[in-house]
């Protein structure tokens, strides 16, 4: 679920104190006694900030949007992966940093004293984070493992070659710049094309009306030289995939072809939650309080295109959904369909003092699943495995592999 924000709750959740700091350093309500001000009451303060010109709100609420996105776990986990990236050589400066952000009371508190105070952290966690929100990734597996080529000339030439292609097969991308990020031991890439010219309806000097602008979208490649494999995300046209996967490849990998991609043979197996009491195993670490079925789709064996989807609230009833799956089939022969696409809850605990968090995961056959990379879905992916429903690569390409 996607947290919401506020400029008043921002302020709410702040200590007193770094507000202070943070508009000091832009010279502004300087008359404002921060010290006088009940922590969690921001009255005054939000009464002084709606007094504010437009132009110096409107700039200040995007740094508090930016800074409200990094204040939880994984904002957090962001900003400790780029800044050891950072202080690689500096063991001590390292330890330092992370024990001074561990003892502060909240990840609000963490996000911006980061801001405030290691301003150099800033762009990589949060182009890590949004990366870790994004769902879908492509996976592109056989690469050789070679370093890979971060120079600026390296960099302008994958630019040149995603500029090129949308340019001639979308009329969009007349403008392209690439961004590189190292995160243990992966390789982060973040493209950002031109996109189409739009019109936004907006407020500009307190006059409503529609204002021409040039955004970009996003092309994210995550490299590992360990595993020889290449992540990419991409929301725009399947076709593009490839194309998209080669450019990294002459560019960044300096391959003069992309090499061919083995046919993913992992594949869910789904028909075990065909079963009522289908348990799902959870590591006791892991926060993992329950999981439940509450969508099933079936494929008929006999008739190609031929689906029944069923779909049941299963808040206050784990087995709802099998229920109806009951009744159907009483006049339905069963034994013909295929399970080929679930949805589960799963109910997970991420901070002791707050309730548990509802997470949907949807699976489906053969291999799609809806769930990211990040801390809290690594650990959903492994109650999968556990459960045995996770795919895995075949016992023979795994020893191979090794050897």
């Amino acid at each position: 679920m996607a947290r919401h924000y506020s400029t008043k709750d921002f302020f709410r959740q702040m200590p007193n104190v770094l507000l202070a700091r943070y508009f000091q350093g832009r010279g502004l309500l300087g008359d404002l006694d921060f010290s006088a001000m009940k922590e969690g009451k921001p009255d005054t303060l939000f009464v002084a900030w709606l007094n504010l010109p437009d132009e110096q709100r409107n700039a200040m609420d995007a740094e508090f949007r930016d800074i409200f996105e990094l204040s939880c776990e994984k904002g957090f986990r962001a900003i400790i992966d780029e800044a050891e990236w950072h202080l690689a050589n500096d063991a001590d400066a390292r330890t330092g940093f992370v024990e001074k952000l561990a003892a502060l009371s909240n990840h609000f508190e963490r996000a911006m004293v980061t801001f405030l105070d290691h301003n150099q952290f800033w762009k990589g966690a949060s182009r890590f984070y949004h990366a870790d929100t994004l769902p879908y990734w492509r996976k592109r597996k056989n690469l050789p493992h070679v370093p890979a080529a971060v120079d600026d000339t390296s960099l302008r030439e994958l630019a040149g070659l995603i500029r090129t292609y949308f340019h001639q097969t979308e009329g969009r991308g007349n403008n392209c710049v690439v961004e590189p990020f190292r995160r243990g031991e992966l390789d982060y890439f973040f493209a950002y094309p031109e996109d189409y010219s739009q019109q936004s309806i907006e407020w500009v000097d307190g006059q409503f009306g529609r204002r021409p602008h040039n955004p970009a979208f996003e092309v994210i490649y995550v490299y590992s030289r360990k595993e020889g494999s290449l992540d990419l995300n991409f929301r725009g046209s399947h076709k593009a995939i490839e194309p998209l996967q080669g450019m990294f490849a002459t560019a960044i990998l300096k391959l003069p072809e992309l090499p061919p991609d083995p046919k993913d043979g992992r594949v869910y197996d789904l028909n075990p939650l065909r079963q009522k009491g289908f348990d799902f195993i959870c590591d006791v670490g892991s926060g993992i309080q329950d999981v439940v079925v509450k969508k099933l789709r079936l494929s008929s064996k006999v008739k190609k295109g031929d689906r029944i989807t069923l779909e049941a609230d299963a808040t206050n009833n784990p087995d709802a959904v099998y229920e109806l799956l009951d009744k159907i089939g009483k006049a339905i022969p069963l034994h013909l369909y295929n399970i080929t696409q679930v949805e589960l809850a799963a109910s997970v605990l991420l901070d002791g003092n707050k309730p548990p968090k509802a997470v949907t995961i949807r699976i489906g056959h053969p291999n799609s699943c809806s769930l990211k990379y990040d801390e809290q879905d690594l650990k959903l992916h492994d109650m999968l495995e556990a459960s045995g429903i996770e795919p895995k690569e075949p016992a023979e390409k795994v020893e191979a592999v090794e050897a």
